[in-house]
């Protein structure tokens, strides 16, 4: 009698799942004690998209946005250089084991109910970036200036124009493959960062996707949008970049490579 343990044909194994590849959320924080924590807390609760790192970067804090964010479960990783850009740049590098990184603000504006959203057409293989709209989705009334709405539309409207990308926001809660991002060799370290990072994903021919998200009054006062000046230096900003890469191809073919900043 033949005792060897029977192998299962394979149309008896049953279907089979897609590995579902390491996710990290990375967000860039500038004194955000009073929202932190329940930013990070909201990403834990979505069980549906197990992240494997939360890292927030301190860029900077006086306050104690850093202590919060580690009692409430994430990794924290300083970045003294003021810039969005530069502390974005520090959490992804941070995020080492990582196939796909989701950035979005540490002011509770965005809503972490939204991360499956985001990430679906990533995971389904649909896009390579995903963008969350604000405009596609539910603003709430005074979560947004009118000249950051207008700055928005201005610049979503030229992207269409220069690069034929269905552009309706230049939101900060998105999803891209790391090795993508870094692809990209990027070098805006202030308010530029986010439309680099989608002009550059257009001349590179990644594919763009945007989802509907919800958008709420940030936690404390904005950094940006608080004052007249810093407002039109992020227009400014925000507009000469998407300008400024119009012509850009990547001078580095492997994607594990990253350049220095500025």
């Amino acid at each position: 009698m033949d005792e060897r343990p029977r192998v299962p044909h394979p149309a008896e194994a049953g279907p089979v799942r897609a590995r579902t590849p390491s996710i990290a959320a990375v967000i860039p924080a500038l004194n955000e004690a009073p929202s932190i924590a329940r930013v990070v807390r909201g990403l834990r609760m979505q069980k549906a998209i197990p992240l494997a790192q939360i890292v927030v970067v301190d860029n900077g804090s006086t306050d104690d946005t850093a202590a919060l964010a580690r009692a409430a479960g994430a990794a924290v990783v300083a970045e003294p250089r003021r810039g969005y850009g530069y502390a974005c740049r520090a959490g992804v590098l941070a995020a080492e084991g990582a196939e796909i990184v989701v950035l979005l603000d540490g002011d509770a504006a965005d809503d972490p109910a939204d991360l499956p959203r985001v990430l679906a057409p990533l995971l389904d293989g649909h896009a390579d970036l995903v963008v969350g709209s604000r405009a596609l989705g539910a603003r709430e009334p005074g979560s947004m200036t009118p000249h950051q709405i207008f700055g928005n539309w201005l610049a979503a409207t030229l992207m269409r124009g220069l690069y034929g990308v269905a552009v309706t926001d230049l939101g900060p809660f998105r999803a891209i493959r790391r090795a993508d991002l870094l692809g990209l060799e990027m070098r805006e370290m202030t308010f530029g960062w986010s439309v680099e990072m989608m002009v550059k994903a257009a001349r590179r021919g990644l594919r763009y996707a945007e989802v509907p998200v919800a958008y709420h009054r940030r936690i404390g006062v904005s950094k940006v949008a608080g004052t007249v000046s810093g407002s039109l230096r992020a227009g400014w900003c925000i507009l000469s970049t998407t300008f400024r890469y119009r012509r850009w191809t990547p001078a580095v073919k492997s994607a594990s490579k990253v350049a220095t900043p500025r």
